[in-house]
C-alpha cells in the first residue's frame, strides 16, 4: 500500500523537563549554533555586496551606480526570501525538516565558495546558490525550534529570543571578517570567510541532531510515492525550463537587470496573496485556525513595514556610511563594512535582556502584537533620527559623527528583537498544522515584499535630498506601528489563545 500522510511516523511531543540550555531545550543549542555560523555567512556577504557591486571595475568591483547597487542588493534578498515557499514545501512534503536545513546549507555553502572566485558570472551563479539554500535553510530551521515546545510552553518567546540571540552573534561576527578582509585584501577574499563559516555551522549542525524534535528521514506530510516521482519530474522540469528560458531572454537583450528587478518585485507582492488565499480556502486548515489566520495578515505587512527598514541596514544605510560617515571611533579607524557589525553588537547585547524580561514577566508581558508594534516604531524612529546629521549641507563631501549611524543601528535593532522573536514565534503558534513548515515560509515572503518593494525605492536614493528619503520612510514606518497598537484589542481577541 502507499505511504501517505496517514502513516507517516508520528510527531515526537517535545519533552517538557528540558532545561539544558540556559532553561532551554538542549535542541536549541543545536539550531542557535547553526544560525551563528548561517548569519556569519549570509549577513558578512551582505555587508559588503552593495560595496562590491558599487566599487569600481580597477579596484576590484562591478562598477555599478550607488542606486542600482542598492536595488540590485535588494533584489537578491527578495530572491533568497521568494525561494523560501519552495523550501517550506518540500520540507513538508518531500524531504522533512532535518534534510532540507542540511542540503540548504550545502547549497549556501557551495554558493559562497563560488563568489570566492574572482569572476562576475561565479557571483551571480553562487549568488544563485546561496538564494536556493536560503530558502530551504530558514524557513525550516525556525520550525525546527518551534518544535521544541509545546503551545503552552511560556518558554518559547524567551527561546526564540535565545534563538535571535545566536543569529545576531553571527550576525556581529560576519561582517568583522568579511569588511577586514574586503578592505585590506580583495571582496573575494571576504566572500571565502563567508563559505568556511557555513561550513563549520554544518559541521556543527550534524554532531548535534540527536537533540532535535521530530527528526525524520521523511516529511511529515509526505506525498504518496507516486505524487512524490511526479512533483520531482516537474520540479527538475521547470528549474531547466526556467534557466533555458531566463538565458535565452538574456541573450536576446530582453531580461536586463532592471527588467528582472522589476519581474522579481512583481512576484513578490503575487506570492503572498495568492499563499495566503490557498491556505485560507484549503480543506486542511480547520475553521478555527482560518480565524487565527486573519490577525497573521496583519502580523504579516508588519513585518513588511520593519523590514523594508532593516534591510536597507545593508544597502543605504551602508553607502551613507562609505560615503559621508567617519570611519574612526575614539581614533580607531575601521573599514565601512564594520558599520554593519553594530547592528549585530547591539541585538547580542539586548537579546538576553529581552528574554530575561518576558521570562520573568510570564504571563504578564505584552500581547505578541504589540511587541511587533513597539518594534515597527523603533524601527521608523531609526530613520528618523538620520535626518538631523544629513540635513543642512550643500554637498556630499561632509562627514557625520560615527556614533549618529551606531544609534539608529541600537534602535533598529532593539526593533528587530521585538518583532523578529515575536513574530517568528507567533507564526509558529498561528500555523495550521498542515502548513507548518510552509506557514513560517509565509513569514519569510513578508521578508521578500520587503525587499521587492526596497528594490524600487531606492532607486530613489541620491535622487531625492538625503533627509527627504530618511524622513518619510521612517515616518511610514511609525504610522504603521501606531496603526497596529490601534488595532490590539482586535488583534488580542482573534488570536486567542495565542499571546
Amino acid at each position: 500500500m502507499s505511504r501517505t500522510t496517514t502513516d507517516t511516523e508520528p510527531t515526537q511531543s517535545p519533552p517538557s523537563g528540558d532545561h539544558a540550555f540556559f532553561g532551554q531545550p538542549r535542541g536549541l543549542m543545536t539550531l542557535s549554533g547553526l544560525e551563528v555560523w548561517e548569519r556569519f555567512s549570509f549577513l558578512g556577504m551582505q555587508a559588503i555586496l552593495v560595496l562590491y557591486f558599487a566599487d569600481t571595475v580597477a579596484r576590484g568591483g562591478m562598477g555599478m551606480e550607488a542606486g542600482t547597487a542598492a536595488s540590485v542588493s535588494a533584489a537578491y534578498g527578495t530572491l533568497v526570501y521568494l525561494v523560501s515557499v519552495a523550501g517550506g514545501w518540500l520540507a513538508d512534503r518531500i524531504l522533512g525538516s532535518y534534510r532540507a536545513v542540511l542540503y540548504g546549507g550545502i547549497l549556501i555553502a557551495c554558493g559562497h565558495y563560488a563568489m570566492a572566485v574572482p569572476s562576475d558570472a561565479m557571483t551571480w551563479t553562487g549568488l544563485g546558490l546561496i538564494s536556493a539554500g536560503t530558502g530551504l535553510l530558514k524557513p525550516n530551521v525556525a520550525s525546527m525550534v518551534g518544535k521544541l515546545y509545546r503551545t503552552d510552553d511560556e518558554r518559547r518567546d524567551a527561546g526564540f529570543a535565545l534563538y535571535y540571540m545566536g543569529i545576531n552573534i553571527g550576525a556581529f561576527l560576519g561582517p568583522l571578517v568579511t569588511g577586514w578582509l574586503g578592505d585590506h585584501a580583495s571582496w573575494h577574499w571576504g566572500f571565502s570567510a563567508a563559505a568556511v563559516g557555513m561550513t563549520l555551522g554544518l559541521i556543527q549542525y550534524v554532531l548535534g541532531r540527536r537533540h532535535l524534535i521530530g527528526r525524520k528521514h521523511s516529511a511529515e506530510f509526505a506525498l504518496a510515492p507516486q505524487a512524490m516521482r511526479r512533483a520531482v519530474r516537474l520540479i527538475a522540469a521547470g528549474a531547466v525550463v526556467v534557466a533555458v528560458l531566463a538565458t535565452a531572454l538574456s541573450l536576446a537583450g530582453w531580461l536586463t537587470m532592471g527588467r528582472f528587478v522589476d519581474v522579481l518585485t512583481l512576484v513578490s507582492v503575487i506570492a503572498p496573496i495568492v499563499y495566503f488565499v490557498v491556505m485560507f480556502r484549503s480543506p486542511r486548515v480547520t475553521a478555527e485556525e482560518r480565524g487565527r489566520l486573519r490577525p497573521y495578515v496583519v502580523l504579516f505587512l508588519a513585518s513588511v513595514v520593519f523590514n523594508f527598514i532593516l534591510f536597507q541596514a545593508y544597502s543605504t544605510m551602508m553607502l551613507l556610511a562609505s560615503t559621508n560617515a567617519r570611519t574612526e571611533i575614539l581614533g580607531f579607524h575601521f573599514p565601512a563594512g564594520w558599520y554593519a557589525s553594530a547592528l549585530g553588537a547591539f541585538e547580542v547585547a539586548l537579546a538576553p535582556v529581552v528574554a530575561t524580561v518576558w521570562a520573568r514577566m510570564g504571563p504578564r508581558q505584552p500581547h505578541a502584537s504589540n511587541k511587533i508594534a513597539i518594534g515597527v516604531i523603533l524601527g521608523g524612529l531609526s530613520f528618523l533620527v538620520m535626518v538631523l546629521p544629513t540635513s543642512g549641507h550643500s554637498g556630499d563631501t561632509y562627514r557625520m559623527a560615527a556614533w549618529w549611524i551606531v544609534g539608529s543601528y541600537l534602535l533598529l535593532g532593539l526593533g528587530d528583537i521585538l518583532l523578529e522573536t515575536s513574530g517568528m514565534s507567533a507564526t509558529t503558534k498561528l500555523a495550521p498544522k498542515a502548513f507548518s513548515g510552509q506557514t513560517m515560509a509565509l513569514w519569510f515572503l513578508s521578508l521578500a515584499l520587503a525587499n521587492g518593494i526596497q528594490a524600487q525605492v531606492v532607486k530613489l536614493y541620491g535622487e531625492v535630498s538625503t533627509p527627504a528619503y530618511f524622513g518619510v520612510n521612517g515616518a511610514i514606518a511609525v504610522v504603521a506601528g501606531v496603526a497596529v497598537i490601534a488595532a490590539a484589542p482586535w488583534l488580542r481577541r482573534t488570536m486567542h489563545p495565542v499571546r
